[in-house]
């Protein structure tokens, strides 16, 4: 391999306009599963006599088992299919900048390997370990809790936070420098974009039910969001 050359890891870096389409339509897909899952946990309202970590934990608690299950389940499964169709966008990007395809892949890695089983199933044990020890030791639900959060989910969240920033930054500078087949503006349809927009609009209504369910969801919108522009922009930038 020459020094200028990248591994395409078995995708050719033409543009395959069906497969693209096929992944972005698989990564929309996967949004919905892992918002769903975030939805029915982050469905709730925090007790008002408890503050900080200890008050947002009681969102999450009064749910059933099964509740707890089928949020992990399908954040697992669709935060890994969600990952594998990045794969889309590296397309997208690989043929007139191989390097900035390479960097994304990076960040991709990293999201498929920090980002279900390092993230998101934690926080649902972390979730289901309060709600069990407020009805079984209510004494040491919030310390246990908290020890297990330090210990086992805030390391695996730093990296997968450094992913993912990665992952967003350079989707963003190869959208913007125009080395995709979209326009520049479309540096918009990215996960950075959704997440920042959903917080902004589910921060004011953390009062409400509805509100902690979109802030718990973050990650998914902005993913549905990111997946869903690209695929309605398609058929415009393929004429």
């Amino acid at each position: 391999m020459k020094k200028n050359e990248y591994n395409p890891i078995g995708i050719e870096s033409q543009l395959d306009w069906p497969r693209i389409r096929k992944l972005l339509l698989i990564g929309l897909f996967a949004g919905c599963m892992v918002f769903i899952g975030d939805w029915i946990l982050g469905y709730g309202v925090k007790d008002p006599t408890l503050t900080g970590l200890e008050g947002k934990l009681s969102t999450y608690t009064g749910k059933t088992d099964s509740t707890y299950f089928w949020s992990a389940l399908l954040g697992l499964f669709g935060i890994v299919l969600e990952g594998l169709s990045y794969f889309g966008i590296y397309r997208l990007m690989a043929e007139k900048s191989p390097a900035h395809a390479h960097k994304l892949r990076t960040g991709i890695i990293g999201y498929i390997a920090f980002g279900a089983c390092g993230v998101h199933v934690p926080c649902i044990m972390i979730a289901w370990l309060y709600n069990y020890l407020m009805q079984k030791a209510p004494a040491l639900a919030y310390e246990c809790s908290l020890k297990f959060a330090k210990y086992f989910f805030l390391p695996s969240t730093i990296l997968f936070l450094i992913f993912c920033v990665y992952l967003i930054a350079v989707q963003i500078l190869a959208f913007a420098k125009g080395m995709t087949p979209y326009p520049k503006w479309c540096w918009i349809f990215n996960i950075g974009f959704g997440m920042v927009v959903t917080m902004a609009v589910a921060t004011p209504f953390r009062g409400y039910h509805w509100g902690n369910a979109l802030a718990a969801a973050w990650i998914s919108v902005g993913n549905i969001w990111q997946f869903a522009g690209l695929l309605i922009m398609m058929k415009k930038v393929k004429k």
